[in-house]
């Protein structure tokens, strides 16, 4: 075996290439009156000799069998990966990883720039005679809330347990040591403004689970297609009260949502949640690889509330995903 600059790889299989040996050529003598031309003072690589290199390499066909399954086996995705190996929507490389979350983060910092310091607020009085009475907390005195405010107030409470659908397990993070629960509990009373910077920090895939975690709090609770219909349900019936009210009520509600900051703030919050929902549903489902039949849902997915709602009553259950994932058997198996 000859290994030169120039490597030639010649299987087992294939006969053997040998070159000729050249035939020695016996230079004539050279006398007195002989001349030397420079064809004949060329160095002596311009003789016929031709240079091979043939690295013969051996494979067991049993090797390459077992090399070739276990290849197939690595290509297995784990549970809670999508199919792209990273997550819905987490994007590239860590460069645009890097862009969205700044992006995010500069949204976020806006949002409490302008809540704090811009959002009208002519009436803080009946802001906090508001929030009694939706709480339950100040006694029948005769006044009427209005009908769009209380299905707003209510429908924020259901968007909170929506968003823990989605997160909980496939929102989760795997390349960062931040817990999503935290964010959504917040979420319960700040919305989206306590999301966000959860959204910020998300570093997908998530990580993997199994049956035992899924047969859990509150994991249990949260894959529970009742409570998904009775999320849906709930909502539907809200919107439906909002959308009977009559134009002098919804006028009404323009009038506070210019002067009064707990109902912009909150409509605000409301648009954020329904902005958000379609890429989180459109993760959910490529974690649980369901894109190819689940696909039509994510134009759905962008009425507010309905859409991710119908969407969590439909999709497949973590349970069905972990039998469609074969074993990678062990060494002793």
């Amino acid at each position: 075996m000859i290994i030169s600059s120039n490597p030639t790889i010649i299987s087992c299989t294939s006969p053997s290439i040998i070159p000729p040996k050249p035939k020695p050529q016996t230079p004539k003598p050279l006398t007195s009156k002989t001349h030397l031309s420079k064809t004949q003072l060329r160095p002596l690589s311009h003789l016929p000799i031709r240079r091979f290199s043939s690295l013969h390499i051996c494979h067991s066909s049993s090797t390459k069998t077992q090399n070739q399954d276990l290849s197939v086996q690595a290509n297995v995705p784990p549970l809670g990966r999508n199919g792209n190996g990273g997550g819905g929507g987490g994007g590239g490389g860590g460069g645009s990883d890097w862009t969205t979350s700044v992006l995010l983060f500069g949204l976020w910092a806006a949002l409490m720039y302008y809540v704090f310091l811009l959002a009208p607020n002519l009436t803080p009085s009946l802001d906090m005679y508001f929030l009694q009475k939706l709480l339950n907390l100040k006694g029948d005195d005769g006044f009427v809330l209005n009908e769009v405010l209380v299905s707003l107030w209510y429908i924020m409470g259901l968007w909170p347990l929506v968003y823990s659908m989605l997160l909980l397990p496939t929102g989760r993070s795997s390349k960062s040591k931040i817990p999503v629960w935290p964010f959504v509990v917040l979420s319960f009373i700040g919305g989206a403004y306590a999301l966000l910077p959860y959204f910020v920090l998300w570093r997908p895939p998530p990580p993997n689970i199994d049956e035992d975690e899924i047969q859990k709090w509150p994991l249990n609770f949260l894959e529970s297609k009742i409570t998904a219909g009775l999320s849906l349900a709930a909502g539907l019936g809200l919107i439906v009260y909002a959308g009977l009210a009559n134009g002098d009520t919804w006028t009404e509600f323009y009038q506070y949502f210019r002067g009064s900051k707990l109902i912009h703030v909150t409509s605000l919050d409301f648009l954020l949640m329904s902005a958000f929902a379609p890429f989180w549903v459109y993760n959910d489902m490529t974690a649980r690889k369901w894109f190819d039949k689940g696909s039509w849902l994510l134009p759905l997915a962008l009425i507010p509330f309905l859409g991710p709602s119908v969407y969590l009553i439909l999709r497949p259950s973590l349970s069905s995903l972990l039998t469609q994932i074969p074993s990678v058997p062990t060494d002793s198996e």
